[in-house]
């Protein structure tokens, strides 16, 4: 349930933000404004109602939306879909039609404005109220070379300590900068390292499984194994572990990262280890015996026994708490990032690079939705952010029925100085709508054959 109300919250408001963008702009340039409809198809009659000249709607197929404004021209196809035809005289003086070629590309271009308005406002505020975690470090303690998808094995050569400065010649300065560019860089991929004349060359395919592979072989940051947190009862305070104490060897042999120390304790259940701590700006040297316990390996998904100490790493996560000023660049920053996060996807489509089965639909959508709004509200309004980015910029592919065909089909007429034929119109118009209605059959087959193998 709570899945299905986050879906219909997350799309509806999205829907919303889009059509109120073209329904404004169109009543302030002066065009007659018929319907203004989240759904598609014929209205529900129980949830219709009419202010001045305009009806406000939700009609039956909950898919997208649209802004029925008065036209000279009967629409077809399109107006079917806008439930019919209109129920009220049309002022031939205010029709779409009669607004000069820049009035229309502002009423078409203002519902992706309003989209990309919508992310920026709400990664703005995010970063005023909430500010950001970082960690500040993009240097590797190791890697899971067993793990590397087929054209990574030159991360292989990577060292504990190595520091990573840039991806395809784009700096990285902190580990989530590093994980993203990994994850959405175009191939092949440059990994700069500090210290190294040439960089690391991937070969890596464009592809959810090999990218998540090369995230899950990567995933280890170096940082000092500080301790946070001590839990009482724990193997860690029977040994005299506090809260501050910075290992720094065992049994005698330095420790360089908190995953180094780990991977001991881990290894060394039931016995005792001479763990030596920096504590007051000097070295003590403490009798800890990991307890035995089970746990899942995440690498081989098998249940193994392993030593535990009971003890929280302090994390070099640095918070960064935005004033107006730099919230507003934040904002900015973040609504250009995820845009540009697309097109590198777009491309990697038109390429070949990224599969097209590696598209989501509605069930997906819904998937997502669900598991951001157990998070919390601030997931789900980052994931509003994102997807209405994702809105944006494909509404204004050069499809026709989507907002980037109509400003195709504007720039003809300003190149030729006169509108392309009806007739040609009503064909690219409905070459859209089949394509657009075979994409979306894909996506959802797609996610229904998504579900089974997951």
């Amino acid at each position: 349930m709570l899945t299905l109300l986050a879906f219909i919250l997350v799309v509806g408001v999205l829907i919303f933000v889009h059509e109120l963008g073209h329904f404004v702009a169109a009543k302030t340039l002066g065009v007659q404004v018929l319907r203004f409809s989240l759904g598609i198809g014929p209205a529900i009659r129980r949830l219709t109602f009419r202010r001045g000249e305009t009806e406000y709607a939700i009609s039956w197929l909950p898919i997208g939306g649209y802004v029925s404004m008065a036209t000279l021209e009967e629409e077809g196809t399109t107006q079917a879909l806008e439930g019919g035809a209109p129920t009220v005289p049309i002022d031939p003086q205010r029709v779409f039609e009669k607004r000069p070629l820049w009035a229309r590309a502002i009423i078409l271009v203002a519902g992706v404005t309003m989209n990309a308005l919508f992310a920026f406002v709400v990664f703005a505020v995010m970063a005023r109220a909430v500010g950001v975690d970082r960690m500040p470090t993009t240097q590797v303690d190791s890697v899971w070379v067993s793990e590397l998808p087929h054209g990574a094995e030159a991360l292989g050569s990577l060292r504990r300590g190595d520091r990573i400065v840039a991806i395809n010649g784009r700096p990285v300065t902190t580990w989530e900068d590093l994980q993203e560019r990994l994850l959405i860089s175009s191939p092949p991929l440059r990994v700069t390292i500090d210290g190294r004349r040439e960089p690391l060359m991937l070969d890596v395919p464009l592809n959810e499984k090999s990218r998540t592979a090369l995230i899950g072989a990567m995933n280890l940051p170096a940082f000092p194994a500080e301790v946070q947190e001590v839990l009482a009862g724990g193997a860690g305070a029977a040994g005299g572990l506090r809260s501050g104490d910075r290992v720094i060897a065992v049994d005698g042999d330095s420790i360089s990262s908190w995953y180094q120390f780990a991977r001991i304790v881990q290894a060394s259940a039931g016995k005792e280890l001479r763990v030596t701590v920096v504590r007051d700006g000097g070295p003590v040297t403490l009798p800890v015996t990991p307890k035995r316990q089970s746990m899942t390996d995440q690498h081989t998904g098998k249940t193994v026994e392993a030593g535990f100490l009971s003890v929280a790493v302090k994390l070099p996560v640095v918070h960064m708490q935005y004033g107006f000023l730099g919230a507003v660049q934040e904002g900015g920053r973040r609504t250009l990032h995820v845009a540009g996060q697309v097109l590198g996807a777009l491309k990697g489509l038109l390429t070949g690079q990224l599969s097209i089965r590696e598209l989501g639909g509605p069930i997906r959508i819904g998937q997502v939705s669900g598991e951001a709004a157990r998070e919390g509200i601030g997931p789900l309004f980052a994931l509003m952010a994102f997807l209405s980015v994702n809105l944006a910029v494909l509404n204004l592919l050069p499809i026709p029925v989507l907002d980037g065909g109509g400003l195709m089909l504007l720039a003809a007429e300003a190149v030729r100085r006169r509108p392309l034929s009806r007739e040609l119109r009503v064909r690219l118009t409905n070459a859209g709508l089949i394509f657009v209605a075979a994409l979306m059959l894909f996506v959802i087959t797609n996610d229904v054959l998504g579900l089974f193998r997951r």
